[in-house]
């Protein structure tokens, strides 16, 4: 039958006379950043991040595209730590209007702004920055990765429900973990927990010999709690913290219990076929990196197939609409907010071996959207150059 070959939508489509033949070509651009130190090397970052979720990505377009008269290329451009992105990126938009981007955000904007993607359609994957979607939004930039309020709002809901209300924070001082600090603060306050002790992780000594007896000091200061909150997004410390705590109470936040653009312990709605895919074609789980780099191409190729055009500005009207929908093996429709270009996504609450949760839970509801709980609201954004909020 056909329909075991393609979906309905896509074998309507496919019996169609008038189809004409579209040829989409993808920008894939790395912008690479300097690591930096951690303790450990137990978890080194794979070479092809974000990289093979848009290949993968692009072969899910490509199943669909054989039917309809699309196809789907990828190229990939890589600008080597301290280098200027700009004329990369430009030959990149000489080529085609799509770019899919993995790079921090002051090369991000400094990528929309140029005048060769003022007609171009740009996806952010990694870069979790707040102001991107708010006082800096641009609106040529698209972002299929979460931002980091939508994960700490994700944590706050649970912990909300869990009526865990005296809570504790350790954070490292790298700027990632600074901004994952202060993210997880305004979400406290969101939802209406408060934060009682704080502590800065300022140590440079070797936690994998001493953290059985420096942790319990340290920790032993920050008085009685429920939860204990670690901003560590470099991954560094965090790892030492659980079980060596004074009290034996729960870790959550960048270590224990986390809030991930996606995890390889998703495996509902569908999800265990996309990551079993992943594994298959990459030969490792698939990590948020990947996801977001997987949902951008995606999302593409739903909106060519919707509205049988190539041309950048009528996808991107398409998908900052209402009948944009991207099936993202979440449990729910993945939609772009057409105040600021997030893509609306559940964020999975998750430790190494099982799904806890996913947000939003149950009881957190919104006007327009749920998914509405997680991140920037359409008030609390100061994104001015997208439409009304619908």
């Amino acid at each position: 039958m056909r329909t075991l070959l393609c979906t309905i939508a896509a074998c309507a489509l496919w019996a169609s006379p008038s189809l004409a033949q579209i040829d989409i070509v993808i920008q894939y651009l790395q912008v690479e950043a300097p690591a930096p130190s951690t303790l450990s090397n137990l978890d080194p970052r794979p070479e092809d991040l974000g990289l093979a979720g848009a290949r993968v990505g692009i072969e899910d377009n490509a199943t669909t595209g054989r039917f309809l008269g699309q196809t789907y290329g990828l190229q990939t451009h890589t600008v080597p730590e301290g280098d200027d992105p700009l004329p990369i990126a430009i030959t990149a938009l000489a080529q085609s209007d799509f770019l899919v981007i993995d790079a921090p955000a002051k090369a991000l904007l400094a990528i929309a702004d140029l005048p060769e993607a003022q007609g171009a359609l740009l996806f952010n994957t990694s870069a979790p920055d707040m102001p991107l979607r708010s006082e800096a939004c641009r609106p040529n930039l698209l972002h299929t990765g979460p931002s980091l309020a939508m994960r700490t709002d994700a944590l706050a809901q649970f912990i909300q429900t869990r009526r865990w209300t005296d809570l504790a924070l350790i954070a490292g001082e790298h700027p990632l973990d600074i901004a994952f600090a202060e993210a997880l603060r305004g979400s406290l306050k969101k939802f209406g927990l408060t934060l009682n002790a704080e502590k800065t992780w300022a140590f440079d000594a070797d936690m994998r010999r001493n953290a059985a007896q420096e942790v319990p000091l340290f920790t032993q200061e920050l008085g009685d709690y429920d939860l204990l909150l670690v901003a560590d997004e470099i991954q560094d410390f965090g790892r030492y913290i659980a079980f060596n705590t004074w009290r034996p109470r729960p870790v959550a936040g960048s270590e224990g219990l986390t809030a991930a653009g996606w995890s390889t312990v998703v495996e509902q709605w569908g999800a265990a076929q996309l990551q079993s895919r992943f594994r298959d074609a990459a030969g490792r789980d698939m990590a948020p990196e990947d996801y977001a780099a997987w949902a951008a191409i995606r999302a593409i190729g739903e909106a060519v197939t919707r509205t049988q055009s190539a041309e950048a500005a009528s996808l991107r009207a398409y998908m900052l609409g209402p009948e944009f929908e991207l099936a993202g093996f979440k449990g729910r429709p993945l939609t772009f907010r057409n105040w600021n270009g997030q893509l609306r996504q559940p964020i999975p609450l998750v430790h190494p071996r099982a799904l806890v949760a996913l947000a939003p839970l149950e009881g957190f509801l919104h006007q327009r959207n749920e998914l509405d709980t997680l991140g920037l609201d359409a008030p609390e954004s100061a994104c001015t150059t997208f439409e009304a909020p619908q």
